[in-house]
């Protein structure tokens, strides 16, 4: 039988699945609310310091303990769920959603919400990695997948953009809580269509073991970092609890090496990275992920504690960046296959880095002020992300491409949380921890300068990506 001839043989064996655009449909839903879940909480920060009693800079572990954990644990939970079945382990995370997010509004504390964070991020990396496998073994190679895939990333999208438009009302109507109740109707929904729509399944084909140790180690490395950077400014960077956690983390992530060197099941093989333009590509997508996230942090806090916007007021207005990122991540396939990677992530980082100098200069005035940086910004965004990801993922082996992806989708994660600490810190410690305006304001200048001065970095790493990036590599799925 001819090549040509070998995928219809294989539908007429296999006919696809009548219900799964039913299927599809409910994994977008779960895409659409982690990617929410990711952003939901930035404009909600003012509400949960003031009435939790969290500090000026503790408010930021709201969202670092979400997308740490998530970006530590994804590909764990994929290879979980690939081991022990992708449906059960869907179910199972989606319930922990569920949990975590009630308790998360319930919580009185700010170590309890923090704690009910770190949980909400270990379901959603079971979920996330999980849904899309299910995607991959439901749609067929092709064009049915490529359909699925657009959808998939479509979905991705609107939830970080809707996180800007539903939080704003969600906290100014019925209060911070809701940010967090929003997801259980969705989550309840997903539970009850699951055992009707999906079908389990389990990758068979590899030897059984799960790389605890690794995801562990990793995660708390990270974590013990972003904790050393929160306390920076009230520390001192020579204070003994500052240099004992930057410490704990170093140790822990050069145990995590050890730990992958020496597992018979690494959770991420070394070999990968010998790939210039994936090591690259990936950095240049933890770039764009600190300075996103860092960057509309910063602006939030200036717009409601400086300009005293209301929350639903700065998601409006800043909508336009997130639409013209969206915008730009579905034009940035055909462009990077015109002009290459490289050149794409250079004009990218470029942009991001004269946004945000335009935000520095930021004196009180949205349409002089903020808008002008916002524009050029937002499509900065989606151009690095893609370019970046085009270049991680353009030089992998077909073997290495579901392990190449889980850490491109982890790079952007991590970044962010990173992101949220670094501008938080830099914030802070040019504020000298006042809150009166001219104080906080100068806080918050220095912040877009710090995303400004990423972007400058990320430009540089993207001029050592080698050449031009394979065109094929375009159908990247978009981080949310």
């Amino acid at each position: 039988m001819s090549d040509e001839n070998r995928p219809a043989a294989a539908s007429a064996a296999n006919p696809p699945d009548p219900r799964r655009w039913q299927a599809l449909g409910l994994l977008c839903a779960t895409y659409f609310m982690v990617c929410l879940d990711g952003q939901i909480v930035i404009l909600a920060l003012p509400s949960i310091e003031r009435q939790l009693g969290f500090t000026v800079a503790g408010v930021q572990w709201v969202m670092s303990a979400y997308m740490l954990t998530v970006g530590g644990l994804l590909l764990l939970g994929g290879r979980m769920a690939d081991l022990l079945g992708r449906r059960r382990m869907f179910v199972t995370g989606t319930a922990l959603f569920l949990i975590s997010s009630l308790l998360c509004g319930f919580a009185g504390a700010p170590e309890f919400l923090v704690a009910m964070r770190i949980v909400q991020g270990i379901a959603a990396a079971i979920m996330t990695p999980t849904a899309l496998s299910i995607l991959m073994t439901t749609f067929e190679e092709g064009r049915e997948r490529n359909k699925a895939l657009g959808f998939w990333s479509a979905m991705g999208a609107g939830g970080a953009t809707a996180a800007l438009v539903v939080g704003g009302p969600l906290n100014d109507w019925l209060g911070w809580p809701w940010v967090f109740f929003i997801n259980v109707p969705v989550c309840l929904a997903l539970l009850a269509f699951s055992p009707y729509l999906l079908k389990e399944s389990r990758d068979t084909s590899h030897s059984r073991g799960f790389d605890v140790a690794g995801a562990v180690t990793v995660t708390a490395g990270l974590m013990a970092f972003v904790y050393a950077m929160v306390e920076v400014p009230q520390l001192g960077w020579t204070h003994a609890n500052t240099l004992v956690a930057f410490g704990a983390s170093a140790l822990l992530l050069l145990l995590f090496l050890v730990i992958e060197m020496r597992s018979a099941s690494p959770l991420v093989p070394l070999r990968i990275f010998r790939s210039v333009r994936l090591v690259c590509g990936n950095l240049v997508v933890l770039l764009a992920g600190m300075i996103v996230f860092g960057m509309i942090l910063v602006l939030s806090l200036y717009m409601q504690k400086v300009l005293g916007y209301s929350a639903l007021q700065v998601g409006v207005s800043t909508m336009i960046y997130a639409a013209a990122s969206i915008v730009m991540s579905y034009a940035s396939g055909p462009i990077a296959s015109r002009l290459g990677a490289r050149t794409l992530a250079v004009i990218a980082m470029a942009m991001m880095a004269a946004g945000c100098l335009l935000l520095a200069r930021a004196g009180g005035n949205y349409w002089i002020d903020i808008l002008p940086g916002l524009i050029i910004f937002g499509p900065g965004i989606g151009a690095a992300v893609v370019s970046g990801s085009i270049a991680a993922l353009s030089d992998v082996a077909e073997s290495d491409s579901g392990l190449a992806s889980g850490i491109n989708s982890a790079a952007f994660q991590l970044g962010g949380a990173l992101g949220v600490a670094v501008m938080a810190t830099v914030s802070l410690s040019w504020s000298g921890g006042l809150e009166t305006l001219a104080a906080l304001t100068t806080g918050y200048q220095a912040g877009f300068l710090a995303c400004a001065a990423l972007a400058g970095i990320g430009l540089l790493v993207a001029l050592f990506l080698p050449g031009r990036t394979l065109a094929g590599a375009a159908s990247v799925v978009h981080h949310g």
